[in-house]
């Protein structure tokens, strides 16, 4: 799967909304792609406190439900910034499901990097 079909998996789920006085969610949409060639799709809850949720985490979340924790391609998208990357806690989230995931290959407004890229002073 091209980054362009991925990227508007991600558009498609960026539709913020308030649910709360201090609370919106969707803000953020994002799109990962196994090696098993499944799609699994996250938003953001954003929640007073700092006691949120990412985008990312949430379709993690969704795939580790599913017995998956390879990630091939992942792509976040804000519906205010547009394509973004993924924040330090996620990228250490998705090396801390599976290693492999260094090799992921994430989309960011210049091209794509990898996991590893992003991620140079990792937690051991």
């Amino acid at each position: 799967m091209e980054f362009e079909e991925l990227l508007e998996i991600a558009k498609s789920k960026a539709n913020p909304w308030q649910i709360a006085k201090h609370t919106v969610v969707g803000k953020v949409g994002t799109a990962l792609l196994t090696d098993k060639g499944n799609i699994y799709t996250g938003i953001d809850i954003d929640v007073p406190c700092a006691i949120g949720f990412c985008a990312e985490h949430s379709a993690i979340a969704s795939m580790l439900g599913n017995g998956e924790n390879r990630i091939v391609k992942a792509v976040s998208y804000s519906a205010k910034y547009g394509v973004i990357a993924p924040c330090g806690r996620c990228r250490e989230f998705m090396y801390q499901i599976n290693k492999e995931n260094l090799d992921c290959q994430i989309l960011l407004k210049d091209g794509a990097k990898t996991l590893d890229e992003l991620l140079p002073n990792r937690w051991k």
